[in-house]
C-alpha cells in the first residue's frame, strides 16, 4: 500500500483548516440553540386532555408485548389492566396515567423500570353538545382543559345566517345547575374577552333563531326580517324595500306586545328602535 503524505501548508491545507473551524462553529451554535430551547420550554405533559368515561385508549409497555391493552375507561373512571387489576385513570392526563401504571408495576415488583405509553384512540367522555342553528350540530370532544366558547362554535362550523348573536350555555358548575347567555360578536367587537367562557364536559350550547320583525301593507317586499343591532324603524322599512308607489312612510303603524302580552298600536318615529316580533304596517298615501 502506498501512503501519500498530504502537505501541511499551502492553499489546500488552509482551506481544510477553515472548513474544520466552520464545522466546529456550526456544531457549537446548534448545540447552544438546542440548549436555549430546552431551558426556555417548560416541562409539560404530552397534552392536558383528561381521560373520561367512554374514552378508548391503547396501553403499551416497552419490551412487554403481553401487557399491550386496548380498553375503554369505565363509567367509574377505571380500567382493568393485566397484573394490576383495576386502575383509576379517570380525570388524569395520559402522561399522569402512564406514570401511575408504571409506578404500580414497579412497586408490585412486576417490572423493574417500566416504560408505559398511552395512546388516545377515541374521545367520548369529555364532550359538549352544540344544538340549534349551527352548520354542524352534534357532540364535540374537549381536547384540552381550557377550551373556550368561540372554539366550540368554530368546531360546529359557525352559526347560520339566520342565527341569533346570543347563545345559551347550560350545564353544571361546582355541582350546581349553570346557565349563561353570551353575545358572541361582543367578545370581539367590544373587547369582552371575559365572555369567551371556558367550556367544561357536559355543557350544552344552544343557538336560537335570530329575533325578527314583520312588515306588511304598502311595502315593496313584505315579510319577516332579521333584526340587526340597534335597528331603527327607518332601517326596518328599508329592509322591506321602502313604501310602494301608493304607500308612504308618514302613515306607518307599529304593533307591539306590551309587558302583559297585549298588542298595542303605536305611531313610531323613524329613529325608534325595533324590538323582536314588532309588526310594521305601511299605510297608503292619502293623495
Amino acid at each position: 500500500m502506498v501512503s501519500i503524505a498530504l502537505p501541511r501548508s499551502g492553499p489546500w491545507f488552509s482551506r481544510k483548516r477553515e472548513n474544520d473551524v466552520t464545522r466546529k462553529l456550526l456544531h457549537m451554535l446548534v448545540g447552544v440553540g438546542m440548549l436555549m430551547f430546552t431551558l426556555a420550554s417548560p416541562a409539560q405533559d404530552k397534552f392536558d386532555y383528561l381521560l373520561s368515561p367512554g374514552d378508548a385508549i391503547r396501553i403499551t409497555v416497552f419490551q412487554n408485548p403481553d401487557l399491550t391493552l386496548e380498553t375503554r375507561v369505565s363509567e367509574s373512571g377505571n380500567i382493568t389492566f393485566p397484573l394490576l387489576g383495576s386502575v383509576p385513570v379517570g380525570g388524569l392526563s395520559s402522561a399522569a396515567a402512564e406514570r401511575l401504571i408504571a409506578q404500580r408495576l414497579k412497586d408490585e415488583n412486576f417490572i423493574k423500570n417500566p416504560q408505559v405509553n398511552i395512546a388516545l384512540i377515541e374521545v367520548r367522555g369529555s364532550q359538549v353538545a352544540v344544538l340549534g342553528l349551527v352548520n354542524k350540530p352534534g357532540r364535540f370532544p374537549l381536547e384540552t382543559s381550557n377550551t373556550r366558547l368561540a372554539e366550540i362554535i368554530a368546531l360546529a362550523g359557525g352559526v347560520m345566517p339566520n342565527a341569533s348573536d346570543v347563545v345559551v350555555i347550560s350545564g353544571q358548575r361546582d355541582g350546581r345547575p349553570y346557565r349563561k347567555e353570551v353575545d358572541i360578536p361582543s367578545i370581539f367587537l367590544n373587547d369582552k374577552s371575559e365572555e369567551n367562557i371556558r367550556i367544561v364536559p357536559g355543557d350544552e350550547i344552544y343557538v336560537h333563531r335570530a329575533p325578527v320583525f314583520y312588515i306588511y301593507g304598502e311595502a315593496q317586499n313584505p315579510g319577516s326580517y332579521r333584526i340587526e343591532r340597534n335597528m331603527t324603524v327607518i332601517q326596518a322599512l328599508a329592509q322591506g324595500g321602502g313604501p310602494t308607489a301608493r304607500g308612504t312612510q308618514r302613515n306607518i303603524k307599529l304593533l307591539r306586545h306590551n309587558a302583559n302580552g297585549i298588542a298595542e298600536e303605536l305611531s313610531p318615529k323613524m329613529m325608534d328602535l325595533i324590538r323582536p316580533n314588532d309588526v310594521l304596517y305601511v299605510g297608503e298615501s292619502l293623495f
